[in-house]
């Protein structure tokens, strides 16, 4: 009986749950990628500057 209860319990807590509206997720996942892109570059430059000061400095 408790698999039972769980898979009631289960159903019921997600009936109660307040999902995103289609607009709220796109606004969630454009921000996720737009912070994705800008973390990106940053450690892509950041890479680029300390790989050319390596270089330099084994010159």
């Amino acid at each position: 009986m408790n698999l039972f209860k769980y898979f009631s319990d289960a159903r019921a807590e997600l009936a109660r749950v307040t999902w995103p509206t289609r607009t709220e997720v796109i606004e969630g996942t454009q921000a996720t990628l737009i912070f994705l892109v800008a973390l990106t570059l940053i450690v892509w430059l950041m890479d680029t500057i300390f790989g050319l000061g390596i270089q330099a400095a084994l010159r």
